[in-house]
């Protein structure tokens, strides 16, 4: 057995000596999560169900209890191992919570509750605080790395609808941040996120997850690509055979090749690639992908457009835009979101359609977030003592943006289907006026998913 999979230790040291901090008589605690606000004013919400397959389906052992006990008691914390035991002899080690949420891909302006856990058996009232570590977790980095990937596909779609071809979209940030991340599970879970928006990964372990969580096909794909080792083991007096030898190996008519062409002087490369390889490049039906990887972004892909212009040509697209002909770029170094605006812009001022490239992300992607850049908390918000459920919220005065909300609180949509601003209400909000339904629903209950979605669905829900 895995201790990491042990839900009974996965959590805050801590949180194991809060079934003794509640007052007498509590029976229930009701907690939601939300974005607080950060970086983004809209959130795409990812990332719970692959927790709840992963760690929430296998119910506790009794081996489980009793190692728990043994590392609690030494670690220095009180261990609750009679609450731990009803839960084993009652529930047959299922935790008796229910996790309510939006339906996963659902796009939320901040400050509105995404999801809501509570204990369904009123002996079991501390499991819900239990689990906050895991859960908000489970939901603050993929839900960031999924509108984090969402923010990029607005600021390239704006581009395109202006001046090039919006059906592009899926493939034009590819993910590069698989050595990046922290961890495997981190490449699987961020690489996943970044699918809901597109569909290029160099993140192998993201298809996976999708595959295994959300029942997705194959939900990214990649293309035969170059990188810097590859070329310069040829050697510098060899950089052209380098270069021939990728569209010998990969370039056959209807394929993308990707070829790294800056181990040297990416303008010289490009020339080489317009002058001695020109017809070979045309020949083969492929189209080249060249990529610099150093150097200032805007300026350096205007420039590498230029030259490659200059040798393969180029057509006017319908909206007077020029298309080149056999070749595109794609910047893999330096992006995010101010200098994907940047090389836009500075394309778009050249003449350039948005057409003629395509960008890779790695850290800035999958890793260059935390649980503050989207404000992420997971808080109690009612509680039930003595059989009549009490308001709980905190209100530091030294810090109003943490104010948290109270009551039993769900996310309202209208009858549009919108999740407007200020949506978010007691369950028993009867002032609303018509038109107005809870927009989270059951996904666990009890050791059992309910409400099953794909990746398909998921995909689907952030396009709207």
């Amino acid at each position: 057995m895995k201790l990491a999979k042990n839900i009974i230790l996965n959590t805050d040291s801590y949180k194991a000596s809060m079934f003794k901090q509640y007052p007498m008589g509590t029976t229930g605690v009701y907690s939601y999560i939300e974005s607080r606000g950060g970086k983004y004013d809209e959130t795409v919400f990812f990332g719970l169900q692959a927790f709840i397959k992963e760690y929430l389906l296998e119910p506790i052992t009794q081996t489980d209890i009793d190692i728990a006990d043994e590392i609690w008691t030494a670690h220095g914390e009180p261990f609750n191992r009679s609450g731990w035991q009803y839960i084993l002899d009652n529930h047959a080690g299922y935790l008796p919570v229910v996790i309510r949420a939006v339906p996963e891909g659902t796009v939320v302006p901040v400050k509105n509750v995404l999801a809501t856990i509570e204990n369904t058996d009123p002996q079991c009232y501390w499991l819900t605080t239990w689990l906050e570590t895991a859960l908000l977790r489970a939901i603050w980095y993929p839900t960031t790395v999924a509108s984090n990937s969402y923010e990029s596909k607005k600021i390239i779609l704006k581009y395109l609808e202006k001046n090039g071809d919006p059906t592009t979209i899926d493939f034009k940030l590819h993910d590069f941040g698989a050595r990046g991340v922290s961890s495997l599970e981190s490449a699987g879970i961020g690489g996943a996120a970044h699918l809901v928006n597109f569909m290029g990964s160099d993140t192998i372990s993201g298809v996976l997850y999708a595959r295994e969580y959300y029942n997705a096909g194959i939900a990214g794909f990649s293309i035969p690509a170059a990188e810097h080792s590859t070329i310069t083991s040829w050697g510098r007096d060899n950089e052209v055979e380098a270069y021939r030898n990728m569209l010998t190996q990969f370039a056959k008519p209807g394929s993308i090749v990707a070829v790294v062409s800056d181990s040297y002087d990416i303008y010289n490369a490009c020339k080489l690639w317009g002058t001695e390889l020109n017809a070979e490049v045309v020949n083969s039906g492929a189209t080249l992908v060249v990529r610099p990887d150093s150097g200032n972004p805007s300026e350096v892909v205007v420039e590498c457009l230029r030259i490659l212009e200059k040798y393969f040509g180029s057509t006017i697209n319908d909206k007077g835009y020029r298309v080149l002909r056999n070749v595109r770029v794609i910047q893999g170094d330096g992006i995010d979101h101010s200098s994907i605006r940047s090389i836009l812009f500075c394309m778009d001022i050249a003449g350039y359609s948005a057409d003629n490239i395509a960008f890779g992300q790695g850290g800035a992607l999958l890793q260059a977030v935390d649980r503050d850049t989207q404000k992420f908390a997971m808080k109690c918000s009612s509680a039930e003592i003595n059989g009549e459920w009490r308001d709980v919220q905190k209100d530091p005065i030294t810090d109003p943006g943490k104010k948290s909300k109270a009551g039993r609180v769900t996310l309202w949509t209208n009858s549009g289907g919108e999740f407007a601003s200020g949506v978010t209400a007691p369950l028993g909000w009867t002032d609303k006026g018509t038109g107005w339904t809870d927009a989270l629903s059951e996904v666990f209950r009890d050791g059992k998913l309910v409400n099953e979605i794909s990746f398909e669905q998921v995909r689907a829900n952030a396009r709207k």
